[in-house]
């Protein structure tokens, strides 16, 4: 019901995402989605990509400071108002949503999130019968 994500701590300067994405790019690991949250001197780069193991490894091996968490993955509607919808599911249930980010991929929305009750969210996801995303999957819609 989740799939893992790479939150890569940068150094907020020139060249810092450009020195990740080419470690990446030359092990052939296609970014699938990239955030970043930054502040002042740093930021959070959060990326999915096809070989979230492989490419946690490689950033480890490089001295990058970097971890490996599992995230929600849920399959939207691509119609005005449907992120409002799933969105108030999760209100309704009193989850907070620590972050979110979402984009398109052949039609669909998908909206990757983290909240501080995974099981919690599970149950949730589950009962109101949205449509996650296994890691296998999101791979396969590329």
């Amino acid at each position: 019901m989740t799939i893992q994500q790479l939150s890569v701590f940068v150094e907020n300067k020139s060249g810092a995402m450009l020195n990740i994405l080419n470690l990446l790019k030359v092990e052939g690991i296609q970014l699938l989605a990239v955030n970043i949250a930054d502040t002042v001197e740093y930021g959070i780069f959060r990326i999915i990509c096809s070989e979230p193991s492989k490419a946690y490894k490689l950033l480890q091996e490089a001295g990058i400071s970097v971890t490996l968490t599992d995230v929600f993955a849920i399959e939207l509607d691509d119609k005005v108002g449907e992120l409002a919808r799933v969105l108030e599911i999760f209100h309704n249930e009193s989850i907070s949503i620590t972050y979110l980010y979402s984009f398109l991929l052949n039609g669909k929305g998908i909206m990757i999130f983290r909240t501080a009750d995974s099981d919690r969210t599970r149950e949730i996801v589950i009962l109101n019968k949205l449509k996650f995303i296994a890691e296998r999957d999101l791979y396969s819609l590329v």
